[in-house]
């Protein structure tokens, strides 16, 4: 009798059940009293490691180079943090037919976090698109994401998503944006290790959100917040964020075919443009929302695997288009690093950027 194997183009993100799962355990365990206060502080300080480490990886050669493609680098960054939020906002038009006002609110914090950047290059990478472009977007993305997603929080969500104050913008500074230039500062010095401990860290990564998210929570459990989430709102959450991202996923296509780049760029543009980052939004979320943020945290999980689900399946069909160039085969989504449940094959990005298909990024 054969044995079943899962399609490749349906990845179910290990990394995912491994949150649910860390989910489970704060609904039966919850963090209370002094528990509490030493995982809240070792979550704060693992973000701030987190983001450290986040700084130390980004080559700011890489960075500078990827400037030569502006437009396209402009076009992601205007998808991410104009197209979605104002997408994010005329959900607010569901209130409260399908979606609660906390569900809502954790739905247009999803639209204002960064872009992804392992999977943007993976899938983009077996689409046979423009990879180094889908490198350095990542990067941008997540760079601006730092200081803009807490200054987009404080404008649209204001005290209805969880007090945001100048206070909060002054924590996400102190908290993500410090540790990162600090990180950008010495990587010079500590970049090496960081690049040859790359497995190591990664396991850091993923168990610093996993803390995150236990945390998180865990002060929901105490606080009582998932008494007001019902099956028939999540699946109204789940409808409208299918809707989302299949709006995303044309918009980015089609828009990036009238702005007439080319179908190597249109690739990195739709992977780039269309997701959003786990990885990014768990830790801002944990220190903008507090005890809310089980709830705010709640859409992005779900996207992420959505968007995870549903690129795999567009990047398989993109890499059957007549292209010249097919030299470079990418195996599937397999084991993430950086929480974002898709693993990049060191050759595949070395080849990409030394000889890039089509239309350079620099």
């Amino acid at each position: 009798m054969k044995r079943l194997h899962r399609p490749s183009w349906i990845p179910i993100d290990p990394y995912v059940l491994l949150l649910l799962g860390t989910v489970g355990l704060a609904a039966l365990l919850p963090a209370r009293g002094t528990g509490a206060d030493l995982a809240s502080g070792a979550s704060t300080g693992a973000i701030a490691f987190l983001f450290f480490l986040y700084g130390a990886r980004l080559s700011t050669r890489e960075a500078l180079d990827g400037l030569k493609h502006w437009r396209l680098h402009v076009t992601v960054l205007a998808c991410t943090f104009l197209v979605f939020p104002a997408l994010g906002l005329a959900t607010g038009g569901l209130v409260p037919v399908l979606l609660t006002d906390p569900l809502y609110q954790g739905l247009l914090f999803l639209t204002l976090v960064p872009s992804t950047i392992q999977s943007s290059i993976a899938f983009t990478s077996i689409a046979r698109g423009n990879v180094p472009a889908a490198i350095c977007a990542g990067s941008f993305s997540s760079l601006a994401g730092i200081v803009l997603t807490p200054l987009l929080a404080a404008a649209l969500l204001g005290g209805s998503g969880g007090g945001f104050s100048g206070g909060s913008v002054a924590r996400i500074v102190l908290q993500l944006l410090v540790p990162f230039v600090a990180g950008q500062l010495l990587r010079r010095w500590i970049g090496g290790f960081v690049a040859r401990h790359r497995k190591v860290l990664g396991l850091v990564d993923r168990g610093s959100i996993l803390l995150v998210v236990y945390t998180a929570f865990s002060e929901g459990m105490v606080e009582g917040v998932w008494h007001r989430v019902s099956p028939a709102r999540l699946g109204g959450l789940l409808a409208v964020e299918a809707v989302l991202l299949a709006v995303m996923l044309l918009l980015t296509w089609y828009g990036a075919k009238a702005l007439r780049f080319g179908r190597e760029d249109r690739i990195a543009i739709q992977f780039a443009g269309s997701k959003k980052s786990l990885a990014a939004g768990l830790p801002m979320a944990s220190v903008l929302f507090g005890a809310q943020a089980s709830l705010a945290v709640l859409p992005l999980m779900l996207f992420h695997q959505m968007q995870l689900m549903v690129c795999a399946v567009i990047a398989k069909r993109r890499s059957h288009d007549p292209v010249e160039d097919t030299s470079d085969a990418v195996e599937a989504v397999g084991e993430g690093e950086e929480a974002e449940g898709v693993t990049v094959p060191e050759r595949v990005v070395r080849s990409r950027t030394g000889a890039g298909t089509g239309r350079r990024s620099g």
